[in-house]
């Protein structure tokens, strides 16, 4: 008896121990969002209160394959916009700012009449997520933003958010002409905390992408997008993250107080999703469940 119920108490903390998820996560499906001369690409999963994620520099939606799954089981819709030039996503490249890339996504929380959603932004994608909040805060709720420089430094500083050494080193893993071993060390330096793997981010990069996405972010004044409008904020900052060090990180809740608040994600670097998919995405459902209570 006694060997009985210490089996089943150590199965009951095996249980606890374990994500219990409300549903199954569901198929990916795809929709397409027409604004004027522009398509846009979504990826759809799950249901529930909609959480909308937008990649990092020059990448896809679907490098949140994990985060988007993990979400949909934990009874979330998952929307992921393919940033133009990406899977079937067009429109005009050249001469775009932050406000034409925060539209394309809003074009598509409105086509599916998701708001107000939740917009998670990863890196660069960070940018966008605050950009829609102040551009159309009735169709955000609160943003995510995940390993995100905040684009200024704080009072006093007289450091750049990103120097130069540093941005050669968030650039060159989407050079096709540089030879791997070159692309993983700059891929060790600016995305992945020692010990995590750089290779899984070897491919899904996209050129053209990046210099359009670089182009809208350096032709856009940062306080056009900073502030997030007046949304509730969850900065995820990644442990060993150089370039959004911690010591820049805390930007955000200096200046904007406390609808700002930070979570640490250990192990982890710029790349973060990747490292650290559970920690995200628990981080990610956890945020909009309070949101949601409020």
């Amino acid at each position: 008896m006694r060997r009985l119920l210490h089996a089943l108490a150590l199965g009951s903390l095996m249980l606890a121990a374990t994500p219990v998820f409300a549903r199954e996560a569901g198929p990916v499906t795809h929709s397409m969002t027409e604004r004027g001369n522009v398509k846009i690409e979504a990826l759809s999963q799950g249901s529930g209160p909609t959480i909308v994620i937008l990649p990092s520099l020059g990448r896809s939606g679907e490098d949140y394959d994990a985060v988007s799954r993990m979400l949909a089981e934990d009874g979330f819709r998952v929307l992921r916009p393919q940033p133009r030039g990406i899977g079937r996503s067009q429109g005009p490249m050249e001469g775009l700012n932050m406000h034409d890339l925060a539209a394309d996504v809003a074009s598509v929380i409105e086509h599916e009449k998701a708001g107000p959603a939740v917009v998670v932004g990863h890196a660069f994608g960070n940018f966008v997520a605050r950009q829609i909040a102040a551009d159309r805060p009735d169709l955000v709720k609160g943003v995510v933003v995940a390993a995100a420089s905040a684009g200024k430094v704080p009072p006093g500083s007289t450091e750049k958010p990103i120097g130069p050494e540093m941005r050669k080193a968030i650039d060159g893993p989407s050079d096709p002409s540089l030879p791997e071993e070159k692309r993983l060390e700059y891929l060790r330096i600016a995305f992945f905390a020692p010990g995590n793997d750089p290779r899984v981010w070897l491919g899904g990069w996209n050129e053209a992408v990046h210099h359009m996405e670089s182009h809208a972010r350096n032709h856009t004044p940062v306080d056009d997008y900073f502030a997030a409008g007046s949304a509730p904020i969850l900065d995820l900052q990644a442990e060993h993250d150089p370039v959004a060090p911690r010591r820049f990180a805390g930007v955000l809740k200096s200046l904007l107080g406390d609808r700002v608040t930070i979570v640490v994600i250990p192990n982890a670097s710029h790349a973060l999703v990747p490292e650290q998919p559970s920690a995200v995405a628990r981080e990610i459902a956890k945020f909009s469940r309070n949101l949601d209570a409020k």
